[in-house]
């Protein structure tokens, strides 16, 4: 059987198993209450957001706890789905993220997004996994995780930078002996997006208890959902409702007009092409990992320890087919598949005369003094080629090692290193490269390039307007290649105990204390092939992907204090002060201090009033200093430019042309396509530290007349100055064509053949450079109430946890506005990634234990309902996709009682089937905004069942 007793603190080693290094996890153990975390080793409490070691002190800032039980009702194949729901807790980018996903899944606190909070496991810092500095969920091993601890309002003091909003910190087990295995299966109701996970762990203890070590292997299958097997996303819909995909479609548009293959002519017709079908709702994953840990005693109080920890994960994207996205091409006026109508269009176009027309026509190839090419815009998709597909493929690594023991019978010390690494390689296919398309254009005849030298076949962009040669797409379609390898290095080094007996003032409880130095190193770099690595060659994809590479370390210094002030007496259970503080110096962004003052008065037992102000900082990680400036998409679903909208306004034409549209182009300037634009930017080596102010007001109730019960409500409040953001197209695009910023008006650079704000590298279009000049700000309240009371039939169980966020506040720069977007959705609302942050949202879970029986749970997740951004213009827009209703859903969870050593769990996921809202594929951002929904926060998958099994001996 499984042995689940938490053995006294007894430092050890033992053999490296599978030849990989591994390491014990400290023992925890989740209180009475529900609300504070704790781990008991030598009944020595260790609490998430403290490094003080003492089985009376409990610090003041509040942690949330979800424990194993949880974790098995949920039935999690990762530890994303475990964090990802939580009230508080703004989805990041995990598997219903296609658009705009690395291949990894991150977590997001509070909507402040994913780089400002740090993802621990067992205390200690992970490799990152992407040059962002944010942790892959992914790589977590779900089968070892005891609970997990999150901590909100900056933790920057205990865990050095980027914990500015707070840390989530996964407790594997400790001191696991036997052999437990489990297996896991789910299945939407429409009979698609299966999933099989399997985890066997196997540990021992050795050597009369003094050693233990523990191996877990696991792996995990998903398979996708295609947003063209649900109802609400087959079809692509404008904010106005009317189905309308993207205008790079069939037949070919050259200069915005379209060929018809009936007459041989363009005419000035748009079709408009689905591509929401080829989209996954879900993402398809394979993982694979592995985990040990092992300890040893090897004298008295001493224990040396190592854990190791390997992944290998590949998530893989689709998206419709690739195109000619309105780029300029040079087009050959004798290429052999044009017609005379459609040569002097382009030479009309071109301010070209006939006769100059018709030689450049005859001309025989490039040698020909009559040879001309002439700058084209063309939209063609290329649908021959199928869906565009992208593999991530990301192998991880990471050990530890280090010594612990006793100093005193009241000092404790602990020295551990740990290096990881991560690779992670991304392979694009059927998206084509565009200098090959280019070769394509320039031929001699139909099935002879003016270069043949590595197998080009010229392509024919009219004939029927579908049909383009499979020796063509066989050249243009090769793949494009780039890796991200990041890595990290820690030496840590920690005293932590008490101040022997000697107590302050009234209280008897000594005073606690760590101290302690660490040093961590981060490199990380980018190498991509040649067609990764060049502007607009993958065809596509927005921005390249640049060869580079970049790091820092730094050096830091903490140390923290609690001090019991008053024990015991008439009004005062309990008054403790906490305080702590950080010295860092960086190798980029040089010296700064963080630190927190915080503490907690009882004033009769069970009834608890805390609080603490934490000032936390984040340095600018690899991304944000070095890299290289490029220009990608961002969102925009109206240019104020387009179509007809400058026609007759003088002022709005003015701006449109000095923003480089040819004057030729007002009054028919395209809309963006697709719904996104053009967008430069790139790190900047001389950004600073950003720094946050956050504190934490609330009350812990836990009363003893009533057992079983407790409540926690905190007030939070986040303030972050200097803040690394870039502005979103509203704090450009508002500022000039509302009120005639000149500053703001000269980030915008346009199409200089059609005025359009896409198209390829000569159009930048907006100019999104990345500062220090941010500010975010967030408040609201958290709440947590459990209550288990027994029942005639044995126990029922109530937990509940709510977030009210107040506000949800940024602004890019000084002369911006702030934008509050709680509550709001919008192409605007996504500096954050661009997800949803409603203002009132919750969990509860009811369970009832019954005798012989086993366990029936109830979870109601309940999300408060939206709207569009309010100030924002509306006209056009569907009325019904300017406000989203509240939605509840419900997921049953069955756990009868096998025996001892079997458990079966089998939950039905959105009971009652409740489809998603439906707010079309524009009104917000890509990431998020797909599928006419958000599939982040709504669930589009449908009922689901799991059914898992577990078994241990």
């Amino acid at each position: 059987m499984k042995n689940t007793h938490f053995s006294k603190l007894k430092l050890s080693a033992a053999p490296i198993v599978m030849g990989v290094a591994l390491v014990s996890a400290p023992a925890f153990a989740q209180d009475a209450s529900g609300d504070e975390a704790a781990v008991s080793v030598n009944e020595v409490i260790v609490v998430t957001g403290s490094r003080i070691t003492n089985p009376n002190l409990v610090q003041s800032s509040p942690v949330q706890v979800i424990g194993r039980d949880e974790a098995s009702l949920r039935q999690t194949a990762s530890a994303e789905d475990l964090v990802g729901e939580l009230p508080g807790v703004s989805p990041g980018i995990g598997s219903n993220v296609n658009n705009g996903s690395g291949g990894f899944a991150t977590l997001n606190m509070r909507g402040l997004d994913t780089n400002r909070n740090l993802v621990l496991l067992d205390g200690t810092r992970l490799v990152p996994s992407s040059l962002q500095s944010e942790t892959d969920l992914n790589i977590l091993p779900v089968a070892l995780i005891e609970q997990v601890e999150i901590v909100t309002g900056g933790a920057s003091s205990v865990y050095g930078a980027d914990a500015v909003a707070g840390v989530a910190n996964f407790i594997l087990k400790r001191d696991f002996s036997g052999l437990e295995a489990s297996v896991g299966t789910g299945l939407t109701q429409r009979g698609d997006g299966a999933r099989f996970t399997a985890n066997v762990t196997a540990g021992a203890n050795f050597d009369d208890g003094r050693g233990n070590a523990v191996l877990s292997v696991g792996y995990t299958q998903i398979d996708p959902v295609l947003q063209g097997d649900r109802a609400v996303s087959r079809s692509a819909l404008w904010v106005s409702g009317d189905v309308l995909g993207s205008g790079t479609a069939v037949p070919t548009r050259l200069n915005g007009d379209q060929y018809d293959p009936d007459t041989g002519e363009l005419v000035p017709t748009y079709s408009s092409f689905n591509f929401a079908p080829f989209n996954y709702f879900q993402t398809p994953m394979e993982r694979f990992n592995i985990f040990g840990a092992a300890r040893y005693e090897v004298a008295d109080d001493i224990e040396v320890y190592t854990k190791g920890m390997f992944t290998k994960s590949t998530v893989s994207l689709r998206l419709a087919p690739s195109g000619m996205f309105g780029d300029t091409w040079q087009f050959p006026l004798n290429n052999p598949f044009i017609n005379d109508s459609i040569r002097n269009d382009l030479c009309d176009a071109n301010g070209i005369d006939a006769a100059r027309c018709s030689a450049a026509g005859a001309a025989a190839d490039p040698t020909d003094p009559n040879y001309l090419e002439v700058p084209t815009i063309v939209n063609r998709r290329l649908v021959e080629m199928g869906a565009r597909e992208t593999d991530y493929v990301t192998n991880q690594f990471q050990i530890w090692g280090g010594v612990r023991g006793s100093v005193t019978d009241t000092v404790k010390f602990d020295v551990y290193g740990t290096y990881g690494q991560s690779d992670r390689t991304q392979t694009a296919r059927n998206w084509g490269l565009k200098s090959r398309l280019q070769q394509t254009l320039r031929a001699v005849d139909t099935e002879t390039c003016v270069d043949n030298s590595n197998g080009c076949y010229p392509v024919n962009l009219f004939g029927d307007g579908q049909a383009i040669d499979q020796r063509t797409i066989d050249f243009i379609n090769a793949p494009a290649i780039t890796t991200v390898t990041t890595s990290l290095a820690v030496v840590n080094a920690s005293l932590s105990g008490e101040f022997g007996n000697e107590s302050f003032l009234f209280a008897n409880t000594p005073i606690g204390f760590a101290v302690g130095a660490e040093y961590r190193e981060y490199k990380a770099s980018q190498i991509s092939d040649a067609a990764f690595g060049t502007q607009d060659e993958v065809m596509g994809t927005g921005a390249p992907s640049p060869s580079f590479s970049g790091g820092y370390d730094v050096k830091e210094l903490f140390g923290e204090l609690i001090v019991p002030i008053i024990e015991d007496v008439p009004g005062f259970h309990s008054l403790t002060l906490e305080a702590g503080a950080r010295y860092s110096d960086y190798s980029t962004s040089g010296t700064n201090w963080t630190y927190k003052v915080g503490g907690s008065w009882e004033p009769a037992r069970g009834y608890k009033v805390r609080g603490i102000f934490q000032h936390a900082a984040r340095s600018p990680n690899i991304s944000e200093l070095f890299l290289p400036v490029t220009t990608g998409l961002t969102n925009l679903a109206v240019d104020p430019c387009q179509g007809a909208l400058p026609v007759g306004n003088a002022a709005l034409t003015a701006i449109c042309i000095a923003q480089g549209a040819p004057a030729g182009s007002i009054g028919s300037i395209p809309a963006p396509s697709a719904g996104q634009i053009n967008a430069t930017s790139g790190g900047n080596p001389a950004l600073g530290v950003e720094k946050a102010d956050s504190y934490t007001i609330g009350v812990v109730l836990t009363p003893p007349q009533v057992p079983g019960f407790s409540v926690t409500l905190d007030y939070f409040n986040i303030k972050i100055a200097d803040a690394i953001t870039t502005p979103v197209p509203g704090d450009i695009l508002d500022p000039c064509f509302e009120d005639g910023d000149a500053a703001a008006c000269a980030l915008v650079r346009r199409n200089p053949l059609n005025g359009s704000l896409n198209g390829g590298g000569d159009t930048p279009g907006l100019l999104l450079n990345l500062t220090n000049q941010g500010e975010i700000k967030t408040s609201g309240v958290d709440a947590r109430l459990t209550y288990k009371v027994p029942v005639s039939f044995g126990a029922l169980s109530y937990d509940f946890t709510g977030t009210w966020t107040k506000d949800l506040k940024f602004k890019a720069s000084p002369t911006t506005a702030f934008r509050d977007c709680v509550g709001q959705y919008s192409t605007n609302c996504g500096f954050s990634q661009g997800e949803i942050m409603p203002e009132w949202k919750f969990n509860l879970r009811t369970t009832a234990n019954i005798d012989g029986f086993g366990d029936v749970s109830l979870l109601w997740r309940w999300i408060d309902g939206v709207e569009y951004e309010r100030g924002l213009p509306t006209a056009g827009i569907n009325p019904d996709y300017l406000s989203i209703d509240s939605y509840s859903y419900f997921d049953l969870s069955l756990r009868p009682h096998v025996s001892d050593n079997f458990q079966l769990t089998f939950t039905v996921q959105n009971l009652l089937d409740k489809d998603p809202p439906v707010v079309s594929s524009y009104i917000g951002t890509t990431t998020h905004n797909s599928g006419n929904t958000y599939p982040a926060t709504y669930d589009v998958l449908g009922r689901t069942f799991f059914l898992s099994a577990n078994m241990s001996f």
